[in-house]
């Protein structure tokens, strides 16, 4: 099974359903998912998750992100963006770049943000735009958004081209129509493109063409980043041989049984049974998450340490039994 983190570059046109689906023929495998919904008329970063990897979806769905837009002024859409039915037009001669440049900061922070009828949140078990396109329209709870920032990359009245740096969950058209609401002459986004997802740039995304062409040379898993990866930021520890089998079945623990990463190393081999350890036991001072590996480098999962009780807790397991 093929296990990691591609980048891709979603093109528009393509729903995120699409591109796993095309994964799936690329790869002949099944087991992919995707880490969060682009609209079919916007492109950008897409990280697809593979095999074990698919267990940090969530994670990756749940943080920020960055986009980049261009707001159209005096447009106001069914759908807030342009592809939309117009509903209204109103004049922007009387607005000025400083009352725009204002009312789009203003939103820098939390605001309640009520989410579009053309989305896929569901009431009552079908999705807001099934009910849109039948016409209907139905009451929905404003939720609280972060807009971490805006930076205003251009501005050519009714256009302005802006970055938006914000959380989870955020709608940025709806976050166009309501600066424009704002301004009196409504509003409506006219191009998104997604730059940033974690640590997944637009830079380093790559087209499912060229997906399918590394597949084909059968040079796929070197556009894969490793599931590990996603937590460098974490402390890595080795288990010792002796209580590697613990480890592998999600055990609980003991500091003492754990080495630093970097006083370990095996044979060419990579056995458990031809490591060996120059280091001390680990010592933990804080209740902190921590990244263990086999005797034999190969990453289990998460841990968490309770202080209490001087162990470690397993908290998401990524180790398939064949590596073991």
């Amino acid at each position: 099974m093929i296990n990691g983190i591609i980048n891709i570059y979603k093109e528009k046109g393509y729903t995120s359903h699409d591109v796993v689906a095309k994964l799936r023929g690329i790869t002949g495998q099944k087991k992919i998912g995707h880490t969060g919904t682009l609209d079919p008329d916007a492109e950008g970063v897409l990280p697809v998750c593979l095999g074990k990897a698919t267990k940090v979806c969530d994670l990756l769905t749940d943080k920020d992100k960055i986009y980049e837009t261009t707001l159209l002024l005096g447009v106001s859409t069914d759908t807030q963006d342009i592809s939309g039915t117009m509903i209204q037009e109103k004049s922007t001669e009387r607005l000025t770049e400083e009352q725009v440049k204002q009312a789009i900061l203003s939103y820098i922070g939390e605001y309640e943000q009520l989410p579009p009828m053309y989305s896929a949140l569901k009431v009552n078990g079908k999705k807001l735009y099934e009910l849109a396109r039948e016409g209907k329209e139905v009451a929905r709870k404003t939720r609280k958004v972060m807009i971490y920032d805006i930076g205003i990359l251009e501005m050519n009245l009714p256009r302005v081209r802006m970055e938006v740096h914000c959380s989870k969950g955020t709608y940025i058209r709806t976050l166009c129509q309501d600066i424009g609401d704002k301004l009196g002459c409504g509003g409506c986004m006219e191009t998104l493109v997604r730059t940033k997802v974690n640590r997944f740039t637009l830079e380093q995304s790559i087209l499912l063409s060229q997906a399918e062409e590394y597949q084909r040379q059968g040079h796929f898993q070197e556009l894969l980043l490793p599931v590990d990866a996603l937590f460098s930021g974490l402390q890595p520890a080795v288990v010792r041989p002796e209580q590697s089998a613990l480890a592998y079945n999600g055990n609980s623990l003991s500091p003492k049984w754990l080495v630093p990463a970097d006083s370990f190393s095996t044979a060419d081999t990579c056995s458990a049974k031809d490591t060996f350890v120059t280091g001390a036991s680990m010592v933990f001072e804080h209740e902190e998450k921590v990244r263990i590996y086999s005797p034999n480098h190969v990453f289990i999962g998460i841990y968490q340490y309770d202080k209490s009780k001087n162990l470690l807790n397993v908290e998401k397991m990524f180790l398939d039994r064949e590596e073991i």
